[in-house]
């Protein structure tokens, strides 16, 4: 009897790699070309380690040759060969995951996607803390040293628009080479783009920074999509929205890091902390399995029943009514095509939402509150406040999503934050004369909108089909990053901050907007299996609902 276990495949338990050796040379090859990185780093220890104006030695020339080398072979290695993807009899074989109890294979994967998660917001969260050092070596214009000509604020707009072009790739990337695939190949980029702290040209870290973003973006989406199509369904919302609370974690880490070794090894440190990191996700690679629900949909059957063995489910027949995912197509237009038409613009219109309110509102809330007469220790203080009164609710928000209700839970955050954001902008500078008042109105913005992006990274890993999973959590991520972009390009441009009351006012209202479509076209989640999500979503208007 033939074996439908396809030719290219090496690994057990769904460890996959399509050309091990391929993908090993080009790993090593990249780490290679980042400590031929460090001696120049090393050198310049008696300045302060500034390399600013240095020359690039020939170490260093043949360490970034390597680093390009590294990643085509790496991404070779990682992606298996064209061809059209396989019809099954069955494509949710795999729903007796959903009944499996958990096991350590499903604590080792939460585990490692926790260390994922936790190192992928790392690379955002220290731009904050480079570009005052980075400002003043370079000479870039800042707060701290307005009479630069390049803004500082380059570095953050080159990061996020890669990030919301990294959602993209990295959802097609999900859908088309596999959710382990893509994750890993994101860990190789943390990986190049550490030799950022080595860059004696502050050009050179706005392109890493950019490449950086790319990974950034495309790594957390896919994260939620492998979790979602390998949880049981009785605990995968709550599990996957702790998962996402890590957030406020890598924050933590990422301030304590900044704390105790920049004074030591200056601002480069923090990007150099990418190698580490980026090396141990990729040693852990044996933990991270692909997704059964994926090479179901590609007609890796054996592959399939290998990963399923490994957390303890056995295979059983799916009933007619939920095989619904075999007529949807590998495509973007999919996303906007039929019964996911409205879900997408939800999806989508939160996303534009919460990105405003994370990059405008956020970003900004710091120098409103000094305009408004507070000193820097009593800002930062009540920002500090805000989160720390915030930061409990993440675990009732955890239990509302997985035992209460996942579409409710996003509406009432969503209402929540807009509230807040109206109640901020109604106020406006008066709000300074009420302590207790702002504190309590900033929990939402400050704390909330971080769940909200926690949670809909959660939800839309959810509704979406298992063969454009990726792409729609890329929508998604994608989408919240837009309109990042123009909040930074604003502020990079040199285009003054509008008040509390403007930037409440551009969060308020599209969030708002999307409690109201989440009403109108959301779909609840809660303990149910993802095909009969889909099964819902595709069934004629006149069908009986899916049991």
């Amino acid at each position: 009897m033939k074996s439908d276990q396809p030719r290219y495949a090496h690994g057990l338990g769904g460890v996959t790699f399509h050309h091990p050796g391929a993908f090993w040379f080009g790993a090593m090859a990249i780490i290679i070309g980042v400590i031929l990185h460090l001696p120049m780093y090393v050198c310049a220890r008696d300045a302060g380690y500034r390399m600013v104006g240095m020359p690039m030695d020939a170490p260093m020339m043949i360490g970034m040759f390597l680093i390009i080398v590294g990643l085509v072979a790496a991404l070779y290695g990682l992606c298996p060969p064209l061809r059209r993807t396989t019809k099954t009899s069955s494509p949710v074989q795999v729903r007796a995951l959903d009944a499996a109890p958990i096991c350590g294979a499903h604590v080792g994967l939460l585990f490692i996607m926790a260390i994922a998660v936790t190192i992928d917001v790392m690379k955002p969260t220290t731009i904050a803390f480079v570009m005052p050092g980075m400002a003043l070596e370079y000479g870039l214009r800042s707060p701290l040293n307005p009479t630069g000509e390049t803004p500082v604020a380059y570095l953050p707009l080159f990061a996020i628009t890669g990030m919301v072009l990294g959602s993209f790739l990295w959802g097609w990337l999900g859908d088309r080479m596999g959710r382990r695939a893509a994750i890993l190949f994101a860990g190789i980029t943390f990986i190049a783009t550490s030799i950022c702290g080595a860059m004696p040209d502050y050009r050179w870290n706005f392109f890493m920074c950019f490449v950086m973003g790319m990974g950034v973006g495309g790594m957390l989406p896919i994260c939620y999509v492998l979790l979602a199509e390998t949880i049981p369904a009785k605990h995968r919302g709550w599990l996957m929205v702790l998962i996402g609370g890590d957030i406020a974690a890598a924050y933590i880490l990422t301030s304590w890091l900044a704390a105790e070794l920049m004074p030591l090894y200056s601002w480069r440190i923090m990007w150099l902390l990418g190698l580490p990191t980026g090396v141990m996700l990729i040693f852990l690679n044996r933990w991270i399995p692909e997704s059964p629900r994926y090479l179901f949909s590609r007609g890796r059957q054996a592959e399939a029943r290998s990963v399923m063995d490994r957390f303890g489910a056995t295979m059983v027949e799916a009933p007619p009514e939920l095989e619904a995912e075999t007529a949807v197509k590998s495509g973007w237009s999919e996303l906007f095509a039929g019964p996911l038409r409205g879900q997408s613009f939800a999806i989508v219109l939160l996303a534009i939402g919460a990105g405003l309110v994370l990059f405008g509102f956020n970003l900004w809330i710091p120098s409103n509150l000094r305009k408004l007469g507070f000193d820097d220790m009593t800002a930062d203080k009540i920002l500090r406040d805000s989160a720390l009164i915030g930061f409990p609710f993440t675990f009732v928000v955890a239990w509302m999503y997985g035992f209460w209700s996942s579409k409710k839970t996003i509406v009432l955050l969503t209402a929540m934050t807009a509230l807040s954001l109206f109640g901020l902008a109604a106020m406006g500078e008066a709000i300074a004369a009420n302590d207790f008042l702002l504190r309590a109105l900033l929990v939402a913005p400050i704390w909330g909108i971080n769940t909200v992006t926690a949670v809909l990274s959660v939800y839309s890993s959810e509704i979406f089909p298992t063969r454009i999973r990726s792409r729609g959590t890329g929508l998604a991520a994608g989408a919240s990053k837009a309109g990042g972009v123009l909040i930074v390009f604003l502020v990079a441009f040199g285009v003054a901050a509008p008040s509390i009351r403007g930037t409440a006012l551009i969060g308020a209202i599209p969030m708002a907007l999307a409690a109201l479509a989440i009403v109108i076209f959301g779909v609840e989640t809660r303990n149910r299996q993802l095909e009969e999500i889909t099964g819902e979503a595709f069934q004629p208007a006149n069908a009986a609902p899916l049991v």
